[in-house]
């Protein structure tokens, strides 16, 4: 045995040196190594909707043990409407979960700006949302801060967020990883610059922000206005089917029912639309007020008469004529016919819009446009209410709250019947609009 090896060792000593031999031995090592190797490989050969499935799987990680309370993410303001606001605050406290960080309770944008962001009115988190209902209803799984809470305010590192073709999903998930790490986590406060957290990469998976969005309660001076808006539909409704009685005025037992839709016609938004449409060369985004009137006044099992709230953004509103041509049955209402202008009148854009989300949020019906983010955040919260009750089919006739999309032609001529897709593995649809509707 001895001798034996002796052998070998003389073999290998005399060939060594030799090009050819060194030359075998790599390609054999090469071969070894793809070998082994190729499983691996093979395992990052996914799609797009799967890298990110395999990501949502990966940030879980650092927060099972908790989210710190000593440690900090702060973020830029957060800017333009109600519903970006609110997909750009529950962005960034994901991303503070996947640091393990409490989010600094962010400041959002109460006037709506899309350039002169020097304008922009700021307005604090807690004075549209409940601070500690929130902290309440998220234990565990994200959290807010506040600035009083930071023992010492230089102990900063700034994260600066890239952009471009070049920044991609996977190199921001690899900048948030490594921030996760020392000697970045040793700082306790990261600063996010560079970008509104709406532009962000998306990360995480429909059900996260689903959650996220479950904590936000409005204050109750907002929520107490949407009562009071709602109670004057249900009023209107309630009057106009008493005066369709042939005796004396019914006594409804249960809540006269209404129908909401946002209808999506004012200057800006058929700007954007119709350029939207020429850019992804899908046809089913932009509808007239005469497609809305003729699409709601065909859906299926409306009782007549019915109120039909219109949320519109009265002061972008070019057509004057929203009130006219609508179905005998269906009474159109919008804020100066049922006496509500003054309400919003005393708030900003973005209480305004608070208001009008619960009014639609509330409706029996809603009605409204697939590619609107204002429509698509409602019918997530429609479509998470119907899970929570134990609706399995969300597609059928005899649904409680339904919500269609006006915008794409279902049955009968009618708008088609919507629900959000809650397994999706990014919001990207519904920040963005899309013509899959799930039914």
């Amino acid at each position: 045995m001895g001798l034996l090896s002796c052998k070998y060792l003389r073999f290998f000593s005399t060939h060594l040196k030799s090009v050819t031999f060194r030359c075998v031995a790599l390609l054999v090592i090469a071969l070894v190594l793809r070998a082994v190797a190729a499983p691996l490989l093979t395992g990052f050969e996914f799609e797009y909707d799967k890298i990110l499935f395999i990501h949502s799987r990966t940030l879980h990680l650092s927060s099972e043990l908790g989210i710190r309370r000593a440690k900090f993410l702060e973020v830029p303001q957060i800017i333009w409407g109600l519903n970006n606001q609110k997909i750009a605050f529950a962005r960034a406290c994901l991303t503070a979960r996947l640091l393990n960080r409490t989010l600094l309770m962010p400041s959002l944008s109460a006037s709506l700006f899309y350039k002169e962001i020097d304008l922009l009115q700021p307005i604090s988190f807690d004075k549209v949302f409940q601070f500690e209902t929130f902290n309440s209803l998220c234990k565990g799984f994200v959290q807010l801060g506040r600035y009083s809470d930071v023992s010492n305010r230089t102990d900063v590192i700034e994260l600066q967020k890239g952009s471009g073709r070049r920044w991609t999903i996977e190199r921001d998930l690899e900048q948030l990883v490594q921030f996760s790490k020392d000697p970045y986590d040793q700082q306790e406060i990261i600063r996010v610059i560079g970008k509104n957290p709406f532009l962000w990469p998306d990360h995480w998976p429909v059900k996260d922000y689903a959650k996220v969005f479950e904590c936000l309660v409005l204050v109750d001076e907002i929520s107490k206005e949407a009562d009071r808006v709602v109670s004057k539909i249900r009023e209107a409704g309630k009057e106009l089917r008493s005066k369709t009685a042939s005796d004396n005025p019914i006594s409804e037992p249960v809540p006269v029912p209404y129908v909401a839709v946002h209808m999506r016609i004012e200057k800006d938004w058929m700007i954007h639309c119709k350029k939207l449409e020429q850019r992804s060369k899908i046809s089913e985004i932009c509808s007239s007020r005469q497609e809305i009137m003729q699409r709601v006044g065909s859906i299926a099992g409306q009782q007549a008469p019915t109120a039909v709230y219109l949320a519109v953004a009265d002061s972008l509103l070019e057509d004057n004529s929203i009130l006219n041509g609508w179905r005998e049955g269906l009474v159109p209402f919008e804020k100066n016919k049922l006496g509500v202008m003054e309400i919003y009148k005393r708030y900003p854009y973005l209480i305004q819009s608070a208001i009008d989300y619960e009014v639609c949020l509330r409706a029996d019906v809603f009605v409204g446009n697939s590619f609107s983010t204002f429509s698509s955040l409602i019918v997530l919260e429609r479509t998470q209410k119907m899970i929570k009750m134990g609706v399995t089919s969300f597609c059928g006739m005899d649904i409680r709250w339904p919500s269609y999309a006006y915008n794409i032609l279902g049955e009968p001529n009618g708008p088609r019947r919507w629900m959000t897709n809650m397994s999706a593995s990014s919001l990207k649809a519904i920040s963005y609009g899309s013509n899959d509707v799930s039914c």
